[in-house]
């Protein structure tokens, strides 16, 4: 007899539609993204990656402490809120139980709810999640149960920070080592004599001026600032995709830069052709002597990103200053050299960023194998199945 088969005790399970287990509740408020601030007294939850997106102040009216289950309709994120905050922006559904175990209803929404991973809205679907109800003609007895496996979870759940923080503290000590070797490198090219240049950007590139139809991007070929990733991250698939006009055309090889809020610092090598939105920088390579991952690498450095937040404009959403990102210098060894630096640094950048290897895929790994748990204690299929 399993864990969930001494727990049952016998009683049985109904399945039934999220939809048909909560409420959607209706924000008092929402806040516009450009509305953010990085301090304040409300924090913002809206469908991004990103837990909390940002804060608003005391002129906004929060939905009141509470449990809470948020469902992004365009991203398909699925978090659970437990105090306090404001909407951000448009296509959020927060959800609140009728009366179960709202973390229970959480857990089980993220197991069954299956993903259908493109741009558009979800709500419709995922409203019809079936969720396994133990006992449902005994709510005392269910809410135990439902307890009892949320307990489990949580402990799950904290094993799992425990072990992705000693990953993440691991990967922070590498990004500072890349960071070193990065800087030194790049930098010990400017203190060569002889063989070394220093060229202003605008002299070995330029800003991308060719533009591309909506129609011909998708969700993983569009960049805006929302799905590059912040601190040198490169980017993700976008949620969001222009229904109208023209972007700025990008090609595999451009580097890409966020220009709001510079400091933020996203940055991104090109492997493919798409489009930008206005808001992010599309530098293209003119001088052939030039390496662009060379280049990537010069401008994923501190040295530009404070360079560029000095010339920003504007207090509340800065923006980078186009003409004097040309005017960065770089030092630009032969091409020879170049390679070799890049070759050095790849290898700290597969550490730090890689997906598939490095210690990134051993965070994925954690996170794979906290779901698989989760999962296996939320399967009551196999106990209707036997």
């Amino acid at each position: 007899m399993n864990f969930l088969e001494k727990l049952l005790d016998g009683a049985e399970v109904e399945w039934l539609p999220l939809q048909q287990l909560t409420k959607t509740i209706t924000a008092p408020t929402k806040v516009k993204r450009n509305e953010y601030l990085e301090i304040g007294v409300y924090p913002v939850i809206d469908q991004g990656i990103e837990f909390i997106s940002g804060y608003v102040s005391v002129d906004y009216e929060a939905l009141e402490e509470g449990e809470y289950i948020i469902f992004g309709d365009h991203s398909e994120h699925i978090k659970y809120v437990d105090f306090a905050f404001v909407q951000g922006a448009d296509g959020l559904k927060i959800l609140k139980p009728v009366k179960d175990n709202a973390k229970y209803l959480y857990y089980a929404f993220q197991s069954f709810y299956v993903k259908e991973l493109s741009y558009k809205r979800h709500w419709s679907k995922a409203k019809e999640t079936l969720i396994p109800i133990p006992c449902p003609d005994d709510p005392a007895r269910s809410l135990k149960i439902q307890s009892k496996i949320v307990q489990i979870l949580d402990n799950f759940t904290e094993l799992t920070a425990e072990l992705t923080a000693e990953l993440t503290a691991e990967l922070t000590a590498r990004e500072k080592q890349y960071e070193y070797y990065r800087d030194h490198l790049i930098n010990s090219a400017s203190e060569a004599i002889g063989s070394y240049e220093l060229k202003k950007l605008g002299d070995i590139a330029a800003l991308s001026g060719k533009r591309i139809s909506f129609e011909e991007l998708d969700e993983s070929t569009f960049v805006g600032v929302d799905n590059l990733l912040q601190n040198k991250k490169g980017k993700v698939n976008s949620n969001y995709l222009p229904t109208t006009g023209n972007l700025t055309k990008y090609k595999s090889g451009d580097i890409l830069l966020g220009n709001i809020r510079p400091y933020l610092k996203k940055i991104w090598h090109a492997d493919r052709e798409g489009g930008a939105s206005g808001d992010v920088v599309v530098i293209q390579l003119t001088d052939k002597s030039v390496n662009s991952r060379y280049i990537y690498h010069a401008l994923s450095s501190d040295k530009f990103f404070d360079y560029n937040m000095q010339y920003a404009k504007g207090a509340k959403m800065p923006r980078g200053d186009r003409r004097k990102i040309l005017e960065f210098e770089i030092p630009v060894p032969p091409l020879g050299e170049q390679e070799r630096i890049v070759s050095i640094l790849d290898k700290f950048d597969t550490l730090t960023t890689s997906i598939t290897e490095g210690l990134p895929r051993e965070i994925e790994l954690r996170q794979k194998q906290y779901e698989y748990y989760r999962n296996i204690l939320l399967n009551f299929n196999k106990l209707e199945e036997a």
